[in-house]
């Protein structure tokens, strides 16, 4: 696996993860990103590990620790909220509004015959997501969307319950508890775009941008986007 390296000083990496697979092994094992970190050590002893996590099937900016100081001081500042996070999707149809907040506090849920999934429920964790509409084309709408909060699938219940879920989704397109009989005619249309890191108190904040991946390139064109 080749990974495209966007950023990279004493104390991180910022990669850009392809969509598709998942960021650690899972209980199956099976192809992951972490095994491919070796060849990302730069001289350093230790392998990077991760600082945050993207679900499988979203691509786009992922930030890597060098080293545990770097994972203590990254980790800080996401707990704060300090890590700016840009997120494009494309979802069938459209927001109510062209820019608002999604204010849903989210829980996990599971059953024998759909597995788990995140569902909002006013006694979850707190999620919130600022978006606003870039561009509107047969039938779907392209967003930016900020979460400013970081629970699990949380972009992508909250554009399902704005009832304009993501091109592709495979969970959260349909009433709860009913199983998917087929996968989606698409990949999942979630890219994180860009982060903003203040991770040095007398610089400026890193900023990375993650290129449009080639999955996500008709849709947005449709949507008015152009290179």
């Amino acid at each position: 696996m080749n990974l495209t390296l966007l950023y990279r000083d004493a104390m991180m990496l910022i990669i850009d993860k392809p969509a598709g697979i998942p960021v650690h092994a899972g209980p199956g094992g099976g192809p992951n990103l972490e095994s491919h970190f070796e060849s990302l050590r730069f001289g350093l002893p230790r392998v990077p590990a991760l600082a945050h996590r993207l679900d499988r099937d979203t691509s786009g900016c992922l930030i890597l620790g060098r080293h545990r100081q770097a994972l203590a001081r990254l980790g800080k500042l996401f707990q704060a909220g300090r890590i700016e996070k840009t997120y494009w999707a494309v979802v069938r149809g459209a927001p109510p509004d062209d820019e608002g907040r999604i204010d849903l506090a989210l829980a996990k849920r599971s059953d024998a015959k759909r597995g788990w999934w995140m569902k909002p429920d006013p006694a979850g964790q707190s999620a919130i997501t600022d978006y606003r509409v870039l561009g509107r084309g047969g039938g779907l709408a392209w967003l930016e969307l900020h979460p400013r909060t970081g629970r699990t699938h949380q972009i992508r219940v909250h554009c399902a319950e704005l009832g304009c879920p993501l091109l592709g989704e495979p969970i959260y397109d349909r009433p709860e508890g009913e199983p998917r009989t087929q996968p989606p005619a698409e990949p999942l249309h979630l890219h994180a775009r860009a982060i903003t890191v203040p991770l040095y108190p007398t610089k400026p904040p890193v900023t990375a941008e993650a290129p449009v991946p080639p999955h996500l390139r008709a849709a947005l064109s449709a949507c008015g986007w152009s290179e």
